[in-house]
C-alpha cells in the first residue's frame, strides 16, 4: 500500500505496550494439583510478560488443547491419568505427530515407581522430571521460570533460522529482484529483527509488532509487517498512524513522543540519504548489543535497497538505450516507430507460448527492437526506393545484417540483441544470409523474430502495396515451415494466429495511420 505522510492522531490505548500472555498447560487428573499449581504461578512473569494456564484432567483433553493452541510454552504433564502410561504417551503425541519441538515438556508424578526418572529421561524427549513431593512453590517458579527462558530462546533461533533462511534465499537474485522477491527480502529481514527483539516465535508472528516501509518522495511504500501491522483493518488504522509518525521521526532526526512505550525506529540509510525506516516495538527493554545488532541488520537492508534501486536504474537506461537505437533504425527508413513495437510485442507472445519464461521472453522481445538497427549503414536512395530493388542493390542492403551486428558488439549488455540484429534472415534450410546458418545453429531468437518479422511486413500498409490479407499472410508463413522457418516455431505462431492472440496487433499493422516502413529485402 501507498501512503501520504501526514499528521497522525494516535490514541492513548495505542500507546501502551501488548503483553501477550505465556501459555502453560497443566494435564494432571488431580483437581487439587491443578488448582494448587494455579495458586502457585499467580501473578508469575517472565519478560513482562503474565501467564495463561490451560487445565487438563486427562491426556485425551490435552490433546484436543494442544490441537487448538499451537504456541503453548510449557507443559506439565501426570505420567498416570486415565492409564499408567498416559502422560508418556502424551509426550509422544506431543513430539511425534505434532512434531512440536519447541513447546518444553516437564513430567510430574507421584508415583515415581511406575516411571523411573532415569528410563523416562532415557527414552522421552523431556525437558525436566519432577517428583510431586518436591514441588515447592520456589522449586515450581524456578522450573517454570526457566522452562519458559528455553522457550523464548528457541523461538529466537527459530525465528532467525527462517529469517535467514528468507533472505538468503534472494541473496543470489539481489540483483535481479522483482517486488515480489523484494516484499520477501523485507520480511525475512523484519522477521531477522524480530528475533533478535525475542518478541515471539515463527508459529506466533501475530503476536509480534513490526514494520518496514521505504520512502520514496512524499510516499511511503510498506514492504512488510507483523502483529498490529498485519492485512486487518485495525492493521491498516496503525500502518497510518505509525507511517506518519516514523517518517517525520527519520526525516527530522527526532522520536515523537506519542510512539509505543520500548518502540524503536530504525532508519534505513546509506549516506545522507534515507531509503525508509524500520519500526519495532519489543516487549522488554534491549540492551545495548541489541541496539547495535538491530542497526547493523537495517544497514545490510539499505545497502541492498540501493543495490537493487541501482540495478534497475542501470536496467531502465539498458531499456532506454534499445529504444533510441531502435527508434535511430526506424526513422532512417522513415518510420515512426510501431513496426518495431509490434515485432517487440508478437516476440514476446511467442517466445511465452514456446514455453519460454516470463523474464525470458522479455530479454528476447527488448532485443527483437534493434532486428534492423544495421540500416543505419545503407544508403537512402536503395533504403527508400519505391521500386524493386536490383540484384547489386539487394547485396547492399543485406549488409545491414553484419552492419548492425558491428554495431551492437560494442556492448556486452545487447549480446542478444546482436544475434538477432545478424542472424534474422537466415532460413532453415540454410539458404538464407549472411552466413548461410541451418537449423538449431541459428540462433533461437533469431529465428523467432524471422517468422514474426516476415508476418509483419505481409500484412503492414507498405508505400508500394496494400496490406495482405491475413489468411494469405498465413498461407506463406505455412509454405516457409521447413525452408524459411524453424516448424516448430512457426506451427506455434500458426496456432496464435487462428486463436485470435494477435489480432489486436494485426488490426495496428493495417490501421491507416500505420508506419510505411520499406520492406525490401525481407
Amino acid at each position: 500500500m501507498k501512503i501520504l505522510r501526514e499528521t497522525a492522531t494516535i490514541t492513548k490505548e495505542s500507546t501502551a505496550p501488548r503483553a501477550v500472555p505465556w501459555k502453560v498447560l497443566v494435564v494432571d487428573d488431580e483437581p487439587d494439583i491443578r488448582r494448587l499449581t494455579s495458586l502457585n504461578l499467580r501473578g508469575f512473569e517472565f519478560g513482562g510478560r503474565p501467564l495463561t494456564l490451560l487445565e487438563a484432567a486427562s491426556a485425551s483433553e490435552a490433546r484436543t488443547l494442544l490441537q487448538q493452541h499451537d504456541d503453548i510454552a510449557l507443559a506439565l504433564i501426570d505420567v498416570v491419568m486415565e492409564t499408567d502410561d498416559a502422560g508418556l504417551k502424551l509426550v509422544e503425541y506431543i513430539r511425534k505427530d505434532l512434531k512440536n519441538l519447541m513447546i518444553r515438556l516437564v513430567i510430574r508424578t507421584g508415583q515415581p515407581g511406575v516411571a523411573p526418572e532415569r528410563f523416562v529421561i532415557d527414552n522421552f524427549d523431556i525437558d525436566d522430571y519432577k517428583d510431586k513431593t518436591e514441588l515447592t512453590t520456589q522449586k515450581l517458579y524456578t522450573s517454570v521460570r526457566g522452562s519458559i527462558k528455553s522457550f523464548r530462546d528457541l523461538q529466537t533461533i527459530e525465528l532467525n533460522r527462517v529469517g535467514l533462511s528468507r533472505i538468503l534465499a534472494v541473496t543470489p537474485d539481489l540483483y535481479d529482484l522483482h517486488r515480489d522477491k523484494l516484499e520477501d527480502y523485507f520480511q525475512g529481514v523484519l522477521m531477522q529483527l524480530i528475533g533478535i527483539c525475542k518478541l515471539g516465535h515463527s508459529g506466533m508472528i501475530s503476536t509480534i509488532d513490526g514494520l518496514v516501509a521505504t520512502i520514496d518522495g512524499q510516499d511511503i511504500q510498506i514492504r512488510a509487517g507483523a502483529g498490529d501491522f498485519d492485512d486487518s483493518p485495525d492493521g491498516d488504522r496503525r500502518r497510518g498512524e505509525i507511517v506518519a509518525l516514523c517518517s517525520k521521526a527519520v526525516v527530522e532526526h527526532q522520536m515523537p513522543p506519542q510512539l509505543r512505550s520500548g518502540a524503536m525506529v530504525v532508519p534505513l540509510r546509506v549516506g545522507e540519504e534515507v531509503f525508509g525506516f524500520v519500526y519495532l516495538e519489543a516487549g522488554e527493554e534491549l540492551s545495548e548489543s541489541d541496539h547495535e545488532l538491530i542497526q547493523i541488520m537495517a544497514n545490510q537492508c539499505a545497502a541492498a535497497l540501493d543495490n537493487f534501486r541501482l540495478h534497475h536504474s542501470l536496467e531502465e537506461s539498458y531499456d532506454e538505450a534499445i529504444d533510441m537505437l531502435g527508434q535511430v533504425a526506424e526513422f532512417k527508413d522513415s518510420a515512426t516507430g510501431t513496426h518495431i513495437r509490434r515485432i517487440q510485442e508478437y516476440t514476446r507472445r511467442l517466445a511465452i507460448a514456446l514455453g519460454c519464461p516470463e523474464g525470458e521472453a522479455e530479454v528476447y522481445a527488448k532485443a527483437s527492437r534493434l532486428h534492423d538497427v544495421g540500416k543505419v549503414g545503407i544508403p537512402d536512395n536503395i533504403l527508400r526506393k519505391p521500386g524493386r530493388l536490383t540484384e547489386d542493390e539487394f547485396e547492399i542492403i543485406k549488409r545491414h545484417t553484419k552492419i548492425g551486428d558491428a554495431v551492437l558488439k560494442r556492448s556486452p549488455s545487447l549480446a542478444v540483441a546482436r544475434l538477432v540484429a545478424r542472424s534474422h534472415h537466415e532460413k532453415w534450410n540454410g539458404k538464407g544470409y549472411p552466413d548461410g546458418l541451418d537449423g538449431d545453429s541459428i540462433p533461437f531468437v533469431a529465428r523467432l523474430v524471422a517468422v514474426v518479422d516476415v508476418f509483419d511486413a505481409l500484412v503492414s500498409v507498405r508505400p508500394y502495396k496494400d496490406p495482405w490479407q491475413t489468411h494469405h499472410a498465413t498461407d506463406e508463413i505455412r509454405q516457409g515451415i521447413g525452408h524459411h522457418f524453424d516448424p516448430t516455431i512457426a506451427t506455434t505462431f500458426l496456432g496464435m494466429l487462428e486463436r485470435g492472440e494477435m489480432d489486436d496487433l494485426i488490426a495496428a499493422a493495417t490501421a491507416p495511420a500505420a508506419d510505411h516502413l520499406h520492406a525490401a529485402g525481407e
